[in-house]
């Protein structure tokens, strides 16, 4: 069998503009709110902030900022949402997509409800047609009294599941402003950066767009993986894959599944970047086990690599 082909994704325009946009929260369509809701209490400690209208509530640590808001529906990613702290980094997103020919509209108020002064906010469209926010910055003092043995200490970042990884890029790179960090070398999966951290969002090919792959809580330190896989094991929630350590980011992971499917990374250690400081070009790692998974490259079930599985 033939390799597959190598590709190569590009920095260009935008790119770098932010450095200081992290995710804030996400959210999902499914078909039970309410036990979905529970089993995220029950096994994260999210508390129910808000009840909606339409049937949906927004969940988060008590104070500050939601983190997920969940909708009646068949099981989809509903939406998913930025913080940006970049100064005038909202404006310049909107021009940013007004003059590549996005619509562009005002983001509800009603998501900027820990807003720090007037919040602004933003909503567009993905190419897979899924809403992103984009919003100044929020509050958090819910992640800062995280107990660690409980829950995590934070949402750290969301991986599109796609059927074509270069737009999505090329999307969040060239106009929004995010960097590259990593890739594989077949260009089926890319990590992507807006501030210190590693990935803040990555894209990976898995024959399909419009969904999540997963996305992912940090926890503070290795210690931490022990305790969550106990507590997993005693809630009954199985993990899924892991612990092990990935080569794209370096950081430890462990994953399960809510009760609708979606994958759910608990991580730490996520490497650093300092952008300001060094100038950095973006490693390519061979679409091989081992890339994306160090120790001895086991993967989940609904994982796959282009060579090597």
């Amino acid at each position: 069998m033939d390799k597959p082909q190598r590709v190569v994704l590009q920095e260009r325009d935008a790119a770098g503009t932010l450095t200081r946009t992290t995710v804030s929260h996400i959210g999902f369509s499914v078909p039970d709110v309410e036990a979905t809701a529970a089993f995220y209490g029950r096994v994260l400690g999210l508390v129910v902030q808000e009840q909606l209208a339409n049937g949906g509530l927004r969940l988060g640590w008590g104070a500050g900022h939601h983190v997920i808001e969940l909708v009646p529906g068949e099981k989809s990613l509903h939406h998913y949402g930025f913080e940006v702290r970049d100064l005038d980094g909202v404006e310049g997103i909107a021009k940013r997509l007004t003059a590549a020919g996005h619509h562009v509209e005002t983001l509800d108020a009603a998501y900027l409800d820990a807003a720090v002064g007037v919040g602004v906010g933003i909503v567009v469209a993905d190419p897979h047609g899924t809403p992103v926010h984009f919003h100044t910055a929020v509050q958090r003092q819910g992640e800062n009294a995280a107990d660690t043995g409980r829950r995590p200490i934070k949402y750290q970042h969301i991986t599109l599941a796609t059927d074509d990884v270069v737009p999505v890029v090329q999307f969040f790179v060239d106009v929004i402003g995010f960097r590259i960090s990593d890739q594989l070398e077949d260009g089926r999966f890319a990590w992507l950066r807006s501030d210190r951290d590693h990935h803040t969002l990555a894209v990976v090919n898995v024959g399909r767009g419009g969904d999540i792959d997963h996305y992912s809580y940090d926890l503070a330190e290795w210690e931490d993986f022990k305790s969550w896989c106990d507590r997993l094991t005693d809630e009954n929630v199985d993990v899924s894959w892991g612990p092990g350590r990935h080569g794209p980011g370096n950081n430890l992971f462990i994953f399960f599944d809510d009760p609708v499917g979606n994958h759910i990374e608990l991580s730490a250690e996520m490497e650093k970047f300092h952008d300001d400081r060094v100038t950095y070009v973006p490693r390519r790692w061979k679409p091989v086990p081992n890339s994306v998974n160090l120790w001895g490259g086991q993967l989940a079930s609904w994982r796959k690599t282009s060579e090597g599985h």
